[in-house]
């Protein structure tokens, strides 16, 4: 077979991982985790953290696997992990929701998202907009959907959207608002302005609120503010997040949505043939973790802001203009300083494993080409690592100053 046809062209393509010969190309964070391994660089690329969560979490799963629950889980989730979110909604943003009828349990965060957009684009006619950089996973599932990107750009060294551009954005074509707040990979959070122009847009045009809160436990100032709390918002808004992120189990893949009874159904309607279900012992861990008590999330908010400080000040060290994020696990840093002739941050990011044996993301693997040109100079960098990783990698990225 001289060509292999199929929608993988418009995933991979979406993606910006269409190679000039017709090939996919693999992603910047499986070449950088690569070097990194082939190197020997401290890996403060991909956002997983090398430490293990709560210790009652991991716990839980293994009792969960001595008892025997180690087959399918109902099709909507563990009815104890459907009631635990509920109760975590209402507990820190005062939703009250039906844990039967408007939470669906998913294999992580990403085949949420990928389940909704499927769900909800028709075609090509259809729009999505986001704010750009975005999460590489937006770009390639609005393509497998046949809708057409839209993106609002986020700017060095806030990354708040300029509202002009959102209202620009925004038409009666908008089919969903995607929006990630916590922000990957800026760190970025939403201003209340910002918040509350997406709902009145979408009430507007007529348009669903998706939002990606994966990294709502990891504000550093204040308290994560859900867009289905506000005003208008509940009926028209899908909310995604996952327990990977909060309790360092990324690779357990427990995520989950929330939203009105028909819109989950009409998740649900596809969602079904994509994994069908998952993690059936690492359901009610996740439960476990989701009813801990307040001072548990406080301390893992509280561990990851030293986290960041202590990369911040090492990046500021090395010569980086660092932008202080608000959330999430990443850093942004303008590499502009230590840019060699002609560089640009993805050039520079290949080359800093030999340089200082670090490995750092270039903020252009989140852009579409349109745009990357944009942020050709910054990079980002994990804190979701152990505290004596960053002060060594902060002490290899000095030597670039030497």
């Amino acid at each position: 077979m001289s060509e292999i046809p199929g929608a993988w062209r418009r995933a991979a393509g979406g993606a910006g991982l269409l190679a000039a010969d017709g090939s996919a190309a693999p992603t910047i964070f499986a070449e950088m985790s690569a070097l990194a391994a082939a190197t020997g660089a401290v890996n403060l690329g991909q956002g997983f953290p090398d430490e293990d969560g709560p210790a009652e979490v991991l716990a839980a799963a293994r009792e969960a696997i001595c008892e025997g629950m180690n087959q399918y889980p109902p099709g909507r989730g563990v009815p104890d992990l459907l009631q635990a979110i509920a109760e975590h909604q209402r507990r820190f943003y005062g939703l009250r929701i039906d844990p039967q009828r408007e939470v669906l349990v998913t294999a992580g965060a990403t085949e949420a998202l990928a389940a909704t957009l499927l769900a909800l684009l028709g075609g090509p006619d259809d729009e999505v907009v986001v704010f750009e950089p975005y999460y590489d996973a937006y770009a390639a599932v609005a393509a497998l959907a046949g809708a057409r990107l839209v993106t609002v750009p986020l700017r060095f060294p806030d990354f708040q959207p300029d509202l002009d551009d959102l209202r620009r954005a925004v038409t009666d074509r908008t089919r969903i608002i995607l929006v990630n707040d916590p922000h990957n990979p800026t760190g970025a959070v939403f201003t209340a302005p910002v918040r509350e122009e997406i709902v009145r847009l979408a009430d507007r045009h007529d348009a669903v609120i998706v939002t990606d809160e994966v990294y709502e436990h990891l504000v550093f100032d204040g308290d994560h503010v859900p867009i289905a709390t506000l005003p208008g918002a509940w009926e028209r808004t899908v909310t995604i997040s996952s327990g990977g992120k909060t309790f360092a189990t990324t690779g357990w893949k427990i995520g989950w949505l929330t939203a009105p009874a028909a819109l989950v159904d009409a998740v649900l309607a596809v969602k079904q043939w994509l994994t069908y279900v998952n993690g059936a012992p690492f359901q009610p861990a996740i439960a476990t973790g989701l009813r801990l008590p307040d001072p548990v999330f406080a301390r893992i908010g509280a561990e990851l802001r030293a986290k960041r400080d202590l990369l911040g000040t090492g990046l500021s060290a090395a010569g980086f203009d660092v932008s202080v994020p608000a959330g999430t696990y990443f850093t942004v840093a303008d590499a502009g300083p230590l840019l060699r002739h002609g560089e640009d941050a993805a050039d520079f990011c290949r080359s800093l494993p030999a340089r200082a044996g670090v490995v750092a993301i270039p903020l252009t693997a989140f852009a579409s080409p349109a745009r990357r040109a944009e942020y050709a100079h910054l990079v980002r960098f994990a804190a979701c690592k152990r505290r004596d990783v960053i002060a060594e990698a902060s002490a290899r990225l000095a030597a670039l100053r030497g």
